[in-house]
C-alpha cells in the first residue's frame, strides 16, 4: 500500500537520504523519458544544425584553401624572386639586379587604351610588355595553349578573354596598342596571381618587350611599373639574399616578393575573409541557440509534473537535472553530427561562390579537423544555451504534483542562472577572439551582437506591451484573440521577432547598401558632371585634344596640368633615417610614393581648408608654400610650417606646409594630395588631364575612337564603364553575402517552425476549449492566421526599420554619401516574410484545426 505524503515529503526543502548517483539508471531514464518526445527534441536541436553546417563548411573551405596556397604559391608569383618599382632603375641598381641570376625576365606594365579595328571598340587595359621565360612556375593559361610562349616570337599579343567576348574578337584579329598594330596570338584565360574579379576590373594584354618603344606609350607622366622576375638556383639562400636586398631596394623605392612572402600575404588576405565568414556563420548559430533556449524552456515547463512525480519517488534534484541534461547532450551530439555532415556537403558549393575572388584553383577535400571542431562546438553551445532553462529543474519540488500553480522553476535570483549568463558571454568573446585574433575586436563583436539582440528583444517586448494596451472590447472576438496570442503565456513573440527580424535585417541592409553605392555612381555620371577623363596628354598635344573635344560638341569641364615628383626630406629626415630611428612618426610610404601634383590659385568644390592659410600665388625666389591633403599630413606627421624638399624629376625644390585640406575623394574630379601655388611649376615637365561629359554610350564610343586614332598615347577613363564594373563587382559581393546570410535565414525559418511546433502543444488545450465552447474550425483558423500575420509583419517591420537606420548610419558616417533608398523593395520583402510566416504557422497548426477535440485529447494524452 502506498503511504500518503507526509508534511516532510511535501516540504520544498526536503533532502532525501544520501546515496550514490546511479549513472546507468540516469541514462535509462533519459532514454525512457524521451521516447514520446524525441521528435520534439530533434526539432529543438535542428535550430543549430544550419549554424554548425555553416561553420563546418567554412572551416573545411579554410583548411583546403590553406593547403592550396601552400601548394600553389609558386604559381601565384611565377618566380622565385620578383622585384618591382614605379620608376626606372639607375645604373648601379641595374648592375645589382642583373647579378642576381642569369635566368631572369623583365616586365613593364601600365594603363593604356586598346583599339579593336574590327569592331572599332576601345577599352582601357593593363598593358604588360614581357621579355624572358616568365612565368617559371605555372603558365600563361591561353587558348590555344601554345600562344602563351609563341606570342613573344613576333608582333603578337595575348588579349584577356573578357575583352575578346566584349568586342567579339577572334584569334588572328588585330588590335592597336599605342601606335602599333598587333596580331592576336591567343586568348589570355589567366595570368599568374590574377583573380576573376581583377580580370573584369583591369583586363590584361601581353605584348613582347621589344615592341614597347615603338608603341610610343611610355612618355612623361606615364605611370609604369618596372618588374624583374628571377628563377634562382636551388643552392641560393633566398632568405639571406632578401635580407641583403631589403635596405637597398627600400632606399630605391622598390619592393620584392618571394614565394614565401606571397604565401604569407595571400594566406593573410584569405584569413581576413575566412574570419568574416566564420563570424557570419556564428551569428546563424547564435540565432539557433536562442531558439534552443526558448524551446527547452517550454519543454521543461511541460515536464514539471513528471519531474515532481520523480521527486516524490526519491529522485534527487541533481539527478532530475542530469536526466534532462543527458537528453540535451545526446540530441545535441546528433544535431552537431548532422550539421557537420551537411557542412561537409555544402563546402563543395563554396569554391563556386568564391572562384572569382581567389587567384588559384580551389580543391575540395573532407577535413576531419573541421568536422571535429563543428561537433565539439555544437555540443558545447547546446549545453550552454540549454542550461538556462534546465537549471530550473533543480527547484521543482514534490509539491508540484498537487499544486501545479506553484511554479518554483522560475526563480530569477538563482545564482547559477547568472553563472550561465557569464559562461555564454565568455564563450562568445573567446570564440570571436579565436576568429579575429584580437581581444578588442572580439569585445566589439560581442557588444554588437548584444546590442542587435537587445534592440530586437526590446522592440518585441515593447510591441507586446503596446498590443496589450490597444486591444479594445469593441473589437471582433477573432481579432482580440489573435492579438492576445502575442502576449499569452508561453508565447514565442520575442524569439520569432529576434530570429526573423535579424534575417530580414541582413537581406534589407545588403540591398540598401548596394543600391546606395550604385546610385552614387549614377549621380556622378548624370547631368553635366564629368563622366569621361582623358589623361597622359603631353604638352604638345594639349591644344589639339582640347580642339578635338570641342569639335565633337563636348564641353571641356576641367583641364589640369600635372607634375610628377617625390618627397625627399621632411624636416631634415629622409627615408634612410626612418630605418635607423624607429621613433620617427613618418610612414615609409610617404617617401616611396610618386606624387601627381598640380598648381592653381584657388580651392575646388571638393576641398575644404582645415588648417593654415591658402596661398594661391608664390614668388619663385622664395620658399614655396604648398597645401597638403589631410591624410598625407597624418601619414607624414606634417604640421603647418614643416619643411619639405621635393625631388621634381631630378631638381631639388624646398617648400613648407602652408595649409592642410580635407578632400572629398568620392567626387568625380581631379583631386590631389599636394597642391602648389601658381608661378612655380609652369616650366616643369608635365602632362595634362582633361575632363568632359558625354551624353550617351554612342557618343562616348565615337569620341574614344577619334581620340585613340589621333593620340594613341592618351588614355581614357569612361565612368559609364566603371559604373557597369562596380555594379558587377557589387553583385558578386552581394551574392557571397546572400549565400552566407542564407544560413541565418534558414536558421530563422527552422526556429520559426520549431517555435510553432512547440507552441502547438500549448495551443491544443486552448483550441480544445474553444471548440468545446462552440468555436468553428474556420474561426480557429482565422485566429491562428491573424496571430502569425501579426508575428511575421512585426518581425519583418522591425528588421526593415533597423536596416533603414543602419543604412543611414553607414551612408552618413562610413561612405559619406547622401541617404536615399527605395521603399518598394522593402515593401516586397515585408510582404514575403509576412506571407511565409503565415504559411509555416498554418501548416504546423493544421492538426489542431482539422480534428475533433476528443481525438486531439486522446492523441496527446
Amino acid at each position: 500500500m502506498i503511504k500518503p505524503l507526509t508534511p516532510k515529503l511535501m516540504d520544498t526543502n526536503f533532502i532525501a537520504p544520501k546515496r550514490k548517483t546511479n549513472l546507468p539508471w540516469l541514462f535509462r531514464m533519459a532514454w525512457r523519458d524521451s521516447r514520446r518526445n524525441r521528435s520534439r527534441l530533434f526539432l529543438f536541436i535542428s535550430a543549430i544544425v544550419f549554424g554548425i553546417a555553416a561553420l563546418v563548411a567554412i572551416y573545411s573551405f579554410k583548411y583546403n584553401v590553406q593547403n592550396d596556397i601552400n601548394n600553389q604559391a609558386a604559381t601565384l608569383i611565377g618566380a622565385d624572386l620578383a622585384v618591382s618599382g614605379n620608376k626606372p632603375v639607375d645604373n648601379s641598381l641595374k648592375h645589382l639586379l642583373d647579378s642576381l641570376g642569369s635566368d631572369r625576365s623583365t616586365e613593364r606594365s601600365f594603363a593604356s587604351m586598346l583599339y579593336f579595328p574590327h569592331s572599332k571598340g576601345t577599352r582601357l587595359v593593363q598593358v604588360r610588355a614581357l621579355q624572358g621565360n616568365f612565368p617559371y612556375y605555372g603558365t600563361l593559361e591561353t587558348t590555344p595553349e601554345a600562344a602563351g610562349t609563341q606570342f613573344k616570337q613576333g608582333r603578337m599579343a595575348l588579349v584577356d578573354k573578357t575583352l575578346m567576348l566584349q568586342f567579339n574578337a577572334r584569334v588572328g584579329d588585330s588590335v592597336k596598342v599605342g601606335s602599333l598594330m598587333f596580331k592576336i596570338a591567343g586568348i589570355l584565360n589567366k595570368a599568374p596571381g590574377q583573380s576573376g574579379v581583377m580580370a573584369g576590373i583591369a583586363p590584361i594584354v601581353y605584348i613582347p618587350m621589344q615592341y614597347l618603344e615603338q608603341t610610343g606609350l611610355v612618355k612623361i607622366g606615364s605611370r609604369v611599373t618596372y618588374s624583374f622576375y628571377y628563377k634562382l638556383d636551388k643552392s641560393t639562400n633566398l632568405e639571406k639574399l632578401t635580407k641583403k636586398l631589403d635596405p637597398i631596394l627600400d632606399k630605391a623605392g622598390m619592393r620584392f616578393d618571394t614565394i614565401e612572402s606571397k604565401k604569407d600575404n595571400t594566406g593573410r588576405a584569405f584569413g581576413d575573409l575566412s574570419r568574416f565568414l566564420s563570424l557570419v556563420g556564428f551569428v546563424a548559430l547564435l540565432l539557433g541557440c536562442v531558439g534552443v533556449a526558448s524551446a527547452i524552456h517550454i519543454y521543461v515547463k511541460e515536464k514539471i509534473a513528471s519531474i515532481a512525480i520523480m521527486r516524490c519517488l526519491g529522485v534527487k534534484a541533481s539527478e532530475a537535472f542530469l536526466i534532462y541534461l543527458i537528453q540535451i547532450v545526446g540530441i545535441g551530439l546528433i544535431g552537431s553530427v548532422t550539421g557537420a555532415v551537411l557542412g561537409t556537403a555544402i563546402q563543395h558549393l563554396l569554391p563556386m561562390v568564391f572562384a572569382d575572388w581567389l587567384p588559384f584553383t580551389i580543391s575540395v577535400q573532407i577535413s576531419w579537423m573541421a568536422i571535429g571542431q563543428g561537433i565539439l562546438l555544437g555540443i558545447i553551445i547546446s549545453i550552454l544555451f540549454a542550461l538556462l532553462p534546465l537549471i530550473s529543474v533543480r527547484n521543482i519540488s514534490p509539491l508540484n504534483t498537487l499544486r501545479l500553480s506553484v511554479d518554483e522553476s522560475a526563480r530569477s535570483n538563482d545564482p547559477l542562472r547568472w553563472l550561465v549568463y557569464l559562461l555564454i558571454l565568455a564563450f562568445v568573446v573567446v570564440f570571436s577572439y579565436l576568429q579575429l585574433d584580437s581581444w578588442v575586436g572580439s569585445l566589439f563583436f560581442t557588444l554588437g551582437i548584444l546590442i542587435a539582440f537587445a534592440i530586437l528583444s526590446a522592440t518585441a517586448w515593447l510591441l507586446m506591451r503596446i498590443t496589450k494596451a490597444i486591444i479594445k472590447a469593441s473589437w471582433s472576438y477573432l481579432w482580440r484573440q489573435g492579438f492576445a496570442n502575442l502576449y499569452r503565456p508561453n508565447n514565442q513573440t520575442i524569439i520569432l521577432i529576434v530570429s526573423i527580424g535579424l534575417s530580414t535585417m541582413f537581406i534589407c541592409t545588403l540591398y540598401f547598401v548596394q543600391s546606395l553605392l550604385i546610385q552614387q555612381v549614377n549621380l556622378s555620371t548624370s547631368g553635366n558632371q564629368s563622366n569621361m577623363i582623358l589623361f597622359d596628354i603631353q604638352n604638345s598635344q594639349e591644344k589639339g585634344v582640347v580642339q578635338l573635344t570641342k569639335q565633337q560638341g563636348l564641353p571641356v569641364l576641367q583641364q589640369v596640368p600635372i607634375v610628377t615628383m617625390r618627397i625627399e626630406e621632411i624636416n631634415g629626415k629622409t627615408a634612410a633615417d626612418l630605418n635607423k630611428d624607429t621613433t620617427i612618426k613618418i610612414q615609409h610610404s610617404v617617401f616611396a610614393w610618386e606624387y601627381r601634383v598640380t598648381f592653381r590659385d584657388s580651392l575646388t568644390s571638393s576641398e575644404k581648408l582645415i588648417d593654415g592659410k591658402w596661398i594661391g600665388k608664390a614668388d619663385p625666389a622664395k620658399e614655396v608654400p604648398v597645401s597638403v591633403e589631410e591624410n598625407l599630413s597624418q601619414r607624414g606627421n606634417l604640421k603647418i610650417g614643416d619643411k619639405l624638399i621635393f625631388n621634381v624629376q631630378g631638381v631639388q625644390m624646398p617648400a613648407y606646409v602652408a595649409s592642410i585640406r580635407r578632400v572629398n575623394w568620392g567626387k568625380v574630379q581631379t583631386n590631389f594630395q599636394v597642391v602648389f601655388p601658381t608661378g612655380i611649376l609652369e616650366d616643369a615637365p608635365q602632362f595634362h588631364v582633361l575632363m568632359t561629359h558625354v551624353p550617351s554610350n554612342k557618343v562616348s564610343a565615337a569620341f574614344q575612337q577619334t581620340v585613340v586614332k589621333a593620340y594613341p598615347n592618351v588614355s581614357i577613363i569612361d565612368l559609364g564603364l566603371i559604373l557597369s564594373v562596380v555594379d558587377e563587382l557589387l553583385s558578386k559581393i552581394s551574392y557571397v553575402i546572400r549565400f552566407m546570410s542564407a544560413f541565418s535565414i534558414i536558421t530563422g525559418i527552422v526556429v520559426l517552425i520549431a517555435s510553432v511546433r512547440i507552441s502547438k502543444y500549448q495551443r491544443i488545450q486552448e483550441s480544445v476549449l474553444l471548440r468545446t465552447l462552440g468555436a468553428s474550425g474556420k474561426q480557429i483558423f482565422t485566429i491562428t492566421a491573424l496571430e502569425y500575420w501579426f508575428l511575421g509583419s512585426l518581425s519583418a517591420l522591425t528588421g526593415i526599420l533597423i536596416a533603414f537606420a543602419g543604412t543611414w548610419f553607414l551612408a552618413k558616417y562610413s561612405f559619406g554619401i547622401p541617404y536615399s533608398v527605395s521603399i518598394l523593395p522593402a515593401l516586397v520583402l515585408f510582404l514575403m516574410v509576412s506571407l511565409l510566416t503565415i504559411i509555416i504557422g498554418l501548416l504546423n497548426s493544421r492538426g489542431v484545426l482539422n480534428k475533433p477535440p476528443l481525438e486531439i485529447l486522446r492523441t496527446n494524452a
